[in-house]
């Protein structure tokens, strides 16, 4: 069996998840109160839960975790720069500044669900430190480009966010080599096993691919110019994130000498479609919401084939 085909083989349940929660939603017809429940119980809940079992049952080697931490922070940080270069297009300085995250933010619950499947416990911790250590700088970017059309305390956003409280607990806890007792740690398992169907089913309820959006640009000429330059912009942002991240991310990968489970995390973070939480901040903050669920669903889509190629690659 080709390598290509035997890790899509491997990530087609968790993607086949995301494609049945956008068929359970227009389906079924629960309505936005009963997903955007699901969500919170996934966000505050499950997948806290599932960083916390994860980090506590693993032993991390910090020494060797290190480069693949650098890797991951290299690849973020192409996304960064290469995604203010969308300012250059004609579109307002607002559409801008909400699309710009969609460079850099990552799917924190398809990171972990393709961890899991690649590597089980011990890739879900890996990738649990490195979305515990990328979600800080990630949010702080993103809302700092935002800032000036809106208020949100950053600080007090990271400080009371659910994921990097459950990985830095996690990390103290196999710091201190802490083994929580049989109870608690089968308690924890079964709210872990639930955290990934019933995150992925909410990514794909999520998914919107009508109602882009474009905000005018004052002074432009036509409009159709306008959404030419939007979608330009749209495009620039995708190849971003789906091609050049996880490419700077094989470059490091080659240079530090990555191999086996860190090469691997490394690489899948760098390859992960933008967060759902982009289009949340973006509408919280008076942002362009719609042009940030058009990009967050876009990429969703194609990272489902872009992110096993990548993997294959290495």
């Amino acid at each position: 069996m080709h390598v290509e085909t035997a890790v899509a083989l491997a990530l087609l349940p968790d993607f086949a998840l995301i494609l049945l929660g956008a068929g359970l939603r227009r389906v079924l017809h629960l309505g936005d109160h009963f997903w955007s429940g699901l969500e919170k119980l996934v966000y505050y809940v499950l997948f806290p839960a599932l960083l916390f079992s994860g980090l506590v049952k693993t032993h991390i080697d910090w020494s060797a975790a290190a480069p693949m931490i650098g890797v991951s922070a290299g690849a973020m940080g192409t996304g960064m720069l290469l995604g203010l270069a969308a300012r250059l297009m004609p579109i307002s300085s607002l559409s801008f500044a909400s699309q710009y995250q969609c460079a850099f933010r990552f799917n924190s619950y398809i990171g972990l669900a393709v961890a899991g499947a690649l590597h089980g416990v011990p890739g879900i911790a890996a990738m649990g430190v490195v979305v515990g250590l990328m979600v800080p700088p990630a949010n702080m970017v993103a809302v700092w480009m935002l800032a000036r059309h809106g208020e949100v305390g950053v600080w007090r956003e990271l400080a009371r966010n659910p994921l990097i409280l459950a990985t830095l607990a996690g990390v103290a806890a196999n710091l201190a080599c802490f083994e929580p007792p049989a109870v608690l740690l089968h308690f924890l398992t079964r709210l872990a096993d639930a955290a990934i169907a019933l995150g992925l089913l909410a990514v794909g309820a999520g998914l919107r691919l009508v109602g882009s959006g474009a905000l005018c640009v004052p002074g432009a000429p036509l409009r159709g110019q306008v959404t030419a330059a939007t979608h330009a912009a749209a495009g620039y942002l995708l190849a971003v994130k789906l091609v050049a991240m996880p490419a700077m991310s094989l470059l490091l990968i080659h240079w530090f000498g990555l191999a086996g489970i860190h090469a691997d995390v490394a690489l899948a973070f760098s390859a992960l479609p933008t967060a759902s939480s982009a289009y949340i901040l973006a509408q919280r903050m008076g942002g362009d919401g719609a042009r940030v669920a058009w990009l967050i669903s876009a990429s969703t889509l194609l990272g489902m084939l872009s992110l096993p190629l990548w993997l294959a690659v290495r």
